[in-house]
């Protein structure tokens, strides 16, 4: 059989076959005396295995174990891995489905800024009365950013401990004075008297135990820092900077 006639017979492409070549998987059969491939009946039934345990799902690197005289696995060794592999991509699926329907089933997560947890949803909607605050907009980038990149213990606590606050009497409405506040610092000079009054009112929204006491130094040339300040007006940025220094010193330094 010429290469062509191989690859139709078992349904492949000539190109998958000179590939298995290539891989050592297809042993490369006898040249005629005009230089064509001379395939026999052996080659189509080992390139019939090759298709049948890639539609498994197995990596080439497994089937060359498969076939091989001398492998380190045999086929139930390998096929029993690829099951528990595919049993973790199932569950890892099903978990995946489970956030998709709760963020369907929660109009907040599909916000602007989302798509982002339902208690990250909530916490937005809490804070719907701010949408009009270009301050606040940033706020909830860095906090779907946090989301996104916190291990997910850390991010349940700092949700809840944000959840909390705003949930207090008067926490919305002392975000929304902060803000405010914030807002009206855009174009101002980072010696404003006002900004020291901004970061009083933001450390009263802020949630206890956000930095843990006596936390102490924040190191204030971190890339991540410098790329937060960078994204806002001096004065604001001047706000961010004393409010993280007053944080880790404690709150009522």
């Amino acid at each position: 059989m010429r290469i062509g006639e191989l690859a139709a017979a078992v349904g492949v492409t000539t190109r998958a076959v000179r590939h298995y070549h290539h891989l050592g998987l297809l042993p490369e059969p006898e040249r005629l005396s005009n230089g064509y491939r001379n395939y026999t009946l052996r080659h189509a039934v080992v390139l019939a295995r090759i298709r049948r345990l890639t539609e498994l799902g197995l990596g080439l690197a497994e089937v060359r174990d498969v076939l091989a005289d001398d492998a380190g696995k045999d086929l139930m060794e390998v096929l029993t891995e690829l099951d528990e592999d595919l049993a973790r991509q199932e569950a890892a699926l099903r978990e995946r489905r489970g956030r998709l329907r709760a963020l369907l089933g929660t109009e907040g997560g599909l916000t602007a800024d989302g798509p982002v947890s339902p208690e990250l949803a909530a916490l937005f909607e809490e804070l719907a009365g701010l949408a009009d605050s270009p301050s606040a907009v940033k706020d909830r980038e860095v906090l779907a950013l946090i989301e996104t990149t916190a291990p997910p213990e850390q991010r349940e606590e700092f949700m809840a401990m944000f959840g909390s606050a705003l949930s207090a009497p008067g926490g919305v409405e002392r975000a929304q004075r902060a803000y405010a506040l914030l807002d009206a610092l855009a174009d101002a000079g980072t010696d404003d008297p006002r900004i020291d009054e901004a970061v009083g009112l933001f450390v009263a929204c802020l949630p206890e135990g956000l930095v843990p006491p006596g936390a102490g130094f924040v190191d204030q040339e971190h890339s991540f820092l410098r790329a937060l300040y960078a994204d806002f007006a001096p004065a604001q940025a001047e706000v961010i900077r004393r409010l993280l220094r007053r944080l880790g010193e404690g709150r009522g330094a």
